[in-house]
C-alpha cells in the first residue's frame, strides 16, 4: 500500500506541473506555417534598446548581491518582406514605409454636416503598437469621428473573363472597434474616376470586409448587379454568415480576409484561411440578381363583397332567459366578519408630527403647508384602522356580455391576392459573375476607433499566388504572435486577476483529484480472516459435530488440569489404596458410558440429514 501511496503522490506532482507549464511552441508554429523559410532566433539579445542600465552599486554590496534570476528567452521572429509571386494585379506590403502610389480623398461628402463633410482623416504608414516583428509595417486609419478615403491604382484592370477572383488582405483592430468598418473596396473602371475625389457615392463593383457598430458583428460581401434591360446598377448583400465573428473584433490579433469568386458563380469567404461562408450568386444574395418572371397586377383590386371571414357568429343563436348581462364581476362577501381590535376610528395614515416646514416655503406660490403622510403608528399591532369594509369575492352568477357563438363561413372566399401578370422588367441572367471591370482599390471609412491597421494588400486571379503571399505574409505574423503568447501558468494568473472566482475553480481542480487518488488508493478493504465455516461453506466435505468436539476438548483440558495441579496433591494428601480401586472403577465405567455414547453419535440412525 505505501507503493500505491507514493505512485499517488508523483502522479499528482506530476499532473501539476504539466497544468502549469508554459507552452511555448514557436519554432514549430513557425516552420509548420512558413515551411522552415523563416528564421527563428532561439535567444534573445538582452540589451534591449531603450531600457534604461540600473546604477552601479558600491564594489562590496555588488559583490554580496545574489546574481539576479534570468526569465527564459522569448523566440523571435525575423521579419521579411512578402514578395509578389505569380500573376497578380495589386499588391502591397507597405514596407517602403510611405503613401507612395495612393492618393488620400481631397473631396467633401455630400448630404452631410459641414464640420465632419471633409475627408479630413489622417492615414499613417507605420508598425503595429504592439508590433511581435519589428520592420513589419502596415497602412494605419489614425483619427477617430471623422470620413477617411484613400485609394490607389491597380497594375491593371480586373476583366471578369474565365479566371476566378482572389482579393485578400489583413485587419487588425489594436484599440478594439466601437462602430466603424474596414472593408475594401473595389473601384469600377469607369472614365469619370478620379481617386482625388474618391467618396462614398463613387462607383464601385465589389465592397468586401469587416464591419462593426454595437453589438452587430457583419462581414461585407456586396457586389453591384447592371440591370441588362434598364442599365441601372442594384447592390446585391451575401447571406449573413453563420459563424460567430465576435473574436475577430476583440482578440486585437492580425485576420486575414479572403473572398474568392469563380466562374460557375461560386463564392467563398474566409477569415484566417478558414470558410466563414459560401452560397452561389445566383441564389445567396439579397435582393436576388434575376427578377421573378411575373409579378401581382398593380390594377387589380378585391372586389367589394368578397368575404375573408373564415368564421361567423351564428346568426340562429338566442340569449338564453336566465343569462344576466348585468350581474356584477365581483361581490361583497357576507360571510366575512370584521376583525376583533379593528381601530375604526383611526386613520391608516397620519400628518408627521416630527416634520417642520421650510423656512423657504412661500405660500402665496407653494399653497397652504401640510405635513408629510406616515403610517399610523397605532395601527401597527391593530388589524386594521379606518372603515372596515366585507372584501370582495368572485360572483358565482357573473356570465358577461352574452355572445352568439361562432360557426363557419358557408360564404368564405378566402383571402384575397391579386392576379399574377407577367413581369415587364424580368430578366435572365445566368452569368452575374462577369461583374464591371475594375482598375482601382479604395478605404471610404468612418469610424469611431482609430488605430485601425491594414496590410498586404493582394489581388489576384490565381490561388495558389495567394496562398503564398498570405503564407509570406500574415502567416509570418501568426507565427510571431504565436511565440510572443504567454505560457498556460502566466494566461491563468492573468485570467484570476480580471476574474478572481477562477481561484476557486483553480483550487478545486487540483485539491479534488488528489483527494480522489488519495481516499482510492489508501482506504482499501482489509482482508478479515475466514472462520472454518466458512470455509466449509465452499466445500461439499462432511464436517465434524462443532459441538461434540468442544465438549471432548475441554474434557481433555480438564483432565489434564487435574494431573498437573500440584497444589491438588497438596491439599488431597495420600490416598489409600480402598478409594484409588474406587477411583479406578468409576473411571472406567465412564470410560463406558462414553464409548456406548460415541457409538450411538456415529450411528447413521442419529446422523441428522444435512442441508443444501
Amino acid at each position: 500500500m505505501d507503493q500505491r501511496l507514493w505512485l499517488s503522490v508523483l502522479l499528482a506532482a506530476g499532473l501539476l506541473c504539466l497544468a502549469f507549464a508554459p507552452v511555448s511552441q514557436a519554432e514549430d508554429q513557425v516552420e509548420d506555417v512558413l515551411g522552415g523559410d523563416v528564421d527563428v532566433e532561439d535567444e534573445l539579445d538582452l540589451d534591449i534598446a531603450g531600457v534604461e542600465e540600473e546604477e552601479e552599486l558600491d564594489g562590496d554590496m555588488q559583490d554580496e548581491a545574489p546574481p539576479a534570476p534570468k526569465t527564459p528567452p522569448t523566440p523571435k521572429v525575423t521579419y521579411k518582406a512578402p514578395e509578389p509571386m505569380g500573376e497578380h494585379f495589386f499588391a502591397e506590403s507597405f514596407d517602403r514605409g510611405t503613401l507612395e502610389g495612393w492618393v488620400q480623398s481631397s473631396a467633401k461628402k455630400e448630404d452631410a454636416d459641414e464640420e465632419i463633410a471633409k475627408y479630413d482623416g489622417k492615414w499613417a504608414v507605420e508598425e503595429m503598437k504592439d508590433s511581435k516583428l519589428p520592420g513589419d509595417k502596415g497602412l494605419v486609419l489614425k483619427s477617430r469621428a471623422k470620413h477617411h478615403a484613400i485609394s490607389a491604382q491597380m497594375l491593371r484592370p480586373f476583366t471578369f473573363d474565365t479566371k476566378p477572383l482572389i482579393v485578400q488582405y489583413e485587419v487588425n483592430f489594436q484599440s478594439g472597434i466601437d462602430c466603424g468598418g474596414a472593408y475594401v473596396k473595389l473601384l469600377t473602371q469607369t472614365p469619370e474616376l478620379d481617386l482625388d475625389h474618391f467618396v462614398d457615392k463613387t462607383a464601385y463593383t465589389i465592397m468586401f470586409g469587416p464591419d462593426k457598430c454595437g453589438e452587430d458583428y457583419k462581414l461585407h460581401f456586396i457586389f453591384r448587379h447592371q440591370n441588362p434591360k434598364t442599365g441601372e446598377y442594384e447592390e446585391k448583400h451575401s447571406k449573413k454568415p453563420e459563424a460567430d465573428l465576435r473574436t475577430y473584433y476583440t482578440d486585437k490579433k492580425t485576420h486575414l480576409y479572403t473572398l474568392v469568386l469563380n466562374p460557375d458563380n461560386t463564392f467563398e469567404v474566409l477569415v484566417d484561411q478558414t470558410v466563414v461562408n459560401s452560397g452561389s450568386l445566383l441564389t445567396d444574395m439579397t435582393p436576388p440578381v434575376n427578377p421573378p418572371a411575373e409579378i401581382e397586377d398593380p390594377d387589380d383590386h378585391k372586389p367589394e363583397d368578397w368575404d375573408e371571414r373564415p368564421k361567423i357568429q351564428d346568426p340562429a343563436a338566442v340569449k338564453p332567459e336566465d343569462w344576466d348581462e348585468d350581474a356584477p364581476a365581483q361581490i361583497a362577501d357576507e360571510d366575512a366578519v370584521k376583525p376583533d381590535g379593528w381601530l375604526d376610528d383611526e386613520p391608516e395614515y397620519i400628518g408627521d408630527p416630527d416634520a417642520v416646514k421650510p423656512e423657504d416655503w412661500d405660500e402665496d406660490m407653494d399653497g397652504e403647508w401640510e405635513a408629510p403622510q406616515i403610517p399610523n403608528p397605532a395601527c401597527e399591532t391593530a388589524p386594521g384602522c379606518g372603515a372596515w369594509k366585507r372584501p370582495m369575492i368572485d360572483n358565482p352568477n357573473y356570465k358577461g356580455k352574452w355572445k352568439a357563438p361562432m360557426i363557419d363561413n358557408p360564404n368564405y372566399q378566402g383571402v384575397w391576392k391579386p392576379r399574377k401578370v407577367p413581369n415587364p422588367a424580368f430578366f435572365e441572367d445566368l452569368q452575374p459573375f462577369r461583374m464591371s471591370s475594375f482598375s482601382a482599390v479604395g478605404l471610404e471609412l468612418w469610424s469611431m476607433t482609430s488605430d485601425i491597421f491594414f496590410d498586404n494588400f493582394f489581388i489576384t486571379d490565381d490561388r495558389n499566388a495567394a496562398d503564398r503571399w498570405a503564407a509570406d505574409g500574415w502567416g509570418l505574423k501568426k507565427a510571431a504572435e504565436g511565440a510572443a503568447e504567454p505560457g498556460l501558468a502566466t494566461q491563468m494568473l492573468n485570467a484570476a486577476e480580471e476574474r478572481p472566482w477562477l481561484w476557486v475553480v483553480y483550487v478545486l481542480t487540483v485539491a479534488l483529484p488528489l483527494v480522489l487518488i488519495v481516499v482510492f488508493c489508501c482506504t482499501g478493504k482489509k482482508k478479515s480472516v475466514a472462520t472454518p465455516a466458512a470455509d466449509y461453506k465452499k466445500t461439499d466435505e462432511p464436517q465434524p459435530d462443532v459441538k461434540e468436539e468442544e465438549e471432548e476438548q475441554e474434557e481433555k483440558k480438564a483432565e489434564e488440569a487435574e494431573k498437573s495441579s500440584p497444589a491438588a496433591e497438596k491439599s488431597d494428601g495420600e490416598e489409600s489404596p480402598a478409594e484409588k480401586e474406587e477411583e479406578e472403577a468409576e473411571k472406567e465405567g465412564t470410560a463406558d458410558e462414553k464409548l456406548e455414547d460415541d457409538v450411538l453419535r456415529r450411528s447413521p440412525r442419529n446422523r441428522k440429514v444435512r442441508r443444501d
